[in-house]
């Protein structure tokens, strides 16, 4: 192995921003994080940071050997499904060791009432059936899948502004998490909330609606994640992923 480890970290997440600070500043370790960019003023990692897209995996494919990197973390959104794509393709077109770092989906517990659906569009089929006022926390790039619903009254929590296409009754909360069971539970009751539309993001860090849905007796639209691509290493915490790193690279390269 090289006497400097250089690695690509496809971030944007929790876990991408932990894993950065645990490598900067180590010893024979160079990290650059990776942003897609889509959010106007994001949490930024320790370390060096690039934003914007690559223009598919041929343009990734390039970077990496245009920048010397050697190893890929692919820590993106587990509903990022195209950006894993790419990344898959790239670390086999380069020849590359490619780990995909994925926190586990979430788990129902007694009391929850929770519908799974393949997909966005699924879960706006199903909306009619379960209630009116809807709480919806799928993202601002999901809106216009609901917005023929004239019928529903939705609550959309966002980062940032969504763009034009919506449902015609909509209230944007913008906001970003962590948030807390209280919290949510006052804003569920104030704005009569009904029906909970998610996705299956995992982790803690947004966790407080289920919680607060089930206290309420809430039905809760959960929207499966993508399968992960076959014939790839995949971990689930960060500290599994330094143990992997570290056996890529050798003892005592991370």
């Amino acid at each position: 192995m090289p006497d400097t480890l250089n690695v690509l970290i496809l971030g944007g997440t929790d876990e991408a921003r932990r894993l950065a600070a645990a490598l900067a500043g180590r010893a024979g370790t160079r990290v650059v994080s990776s942003l897609a960019g889509r959010v106007r003023d994001p949490k930024l990692p320790v370390g060096e940071v690039r934003e914007g897209g690559f223009g598919g995996p041929g343009g990734l494919a390039a970077w990496l050997a245009e920048h010397g990197v050697h190893v890929v973390v692919d820590a993106t959104h587990p509903f990022a499904a195209r950006m894993t794509a790419s990344a898959v393709e790239a670390a086999d077109r380069t020849g590359l060791p490619l780990l995909i770092l994925r926190r586990p989906g979430w788990r129902e517990a007694p009391g929850d009432d929770w519908r799974w659906v393949p997909s966005l569009e699924a879960a706006a089929e199903l909306l009619p059936s379960l209630g009116e006022r809807v709480f919806l926390t799928t993202g601002r790039r999901s809106l216009p899948v609901f917005a023929g619903l004239d019928g529903q009254w939705f609550l959309a929590r966002s980062v940032d502004m969504p763009g034009p296409l919506v449902p015609r009754r909509l209230e944007v909360l913008l906001s970003r998490g962590p948030f807390t069971v209280d919290g949510e539970l006052a804003l569920m009751r104030e704005h009569r909330v009904e029906v909970l539309v998610t996705k299956d993001s995992g982790g803690e860090m947004t966790t407080a609606k289920l919680f607060a849905a089930r206290e309420l007796g809430l039905p809760v639209v959960i929207v499966r994640r993508p399968p992960p691509p076959e014939g790839v290493a995949s971990v689930e915490s960060v500290e599994a992923a330094l143990a992997w790193l570290e056996s890529a690279a050798g003892p005592g390269s991370v």
